[in-house]
């Protein structure tokens, strides 16, 4: 056995056999010369983890409305001052909203009528709700986070302002 055939036996490992390095080990040289210390699977893993939390508050397909009468038996919560607005924290037992059957816990409110509420404070949100006349009073919520109607992936406030002014989302039927 030669001095150098050693060597080539280490450098010449299967991928496999090399050890795993950690991501927080990566050097420049490691980038520099094109060693990823992150598989390929992680990659697609981490990338489908991210896409699989993500609502487009851009779409109406993730936004829903309904004609409830008063009183409506939604329990309303404000959003963290961050973010602002208010969310559907429950519904009572044998209220409107639970006997129709379509608003889920954690819906945002978006709008009340044709009254934009989206990032208003709590006081001022329900203070459209109970001004409201009419028979019904139709709310216009998104199906999902405050983080991602109100974060840097939201919607815009032009959009949700042109949403509001076109009347929202058709309301849905009631399905119980």
């Amino acid at each position: 056995m030669g001095l150098f055939d050693g060597v080539k036996d280490a450098f010449s490992a299967p991928a496999l056999e090399r050890s795993a390095i950690d991501s927080e080990r990566e050097t420049p040289i490691d980038r520099w010369m094109g060693w990823s210390v992150v598989s390929e699977n992680d990659k697609a893993e981490k990338v489908a983890a991210v896409n699989a939390d993500f609502v487009d508050a851009m779409d109406k397909a993730n936004y829903i409305a309904v004609d409830l009468p008063k009183p409506m038996g939604i329990i309303f919560e404000e959003n963290d001052t961050e973010y602002g607005g208010i969310f559907v924290q429950a519904l009572k037992d044998g209220g409107a909203a639970a006997e129709h059957g379509v608003l889920q816990e954690g819906d945002q409110l978006v709008a009340v009528n044709s009254i934009k509420v989206s990032g208003l404070p709590f006081d001022e949100a329900l203070g459209v709700i109970v001004d409201s006349e009419g028979e019904t009073t139709k709310l216009v919520l998104f199906r999902g986070s405050a983080k991602q109607l109100y974060g840097k992936t939201g919607a815009s406030q032009a959009w949700l302002d042109e949403l509001v002014a076109n009347g929202g989302v058709e309301a849905s039927p009631a399905s119980s």
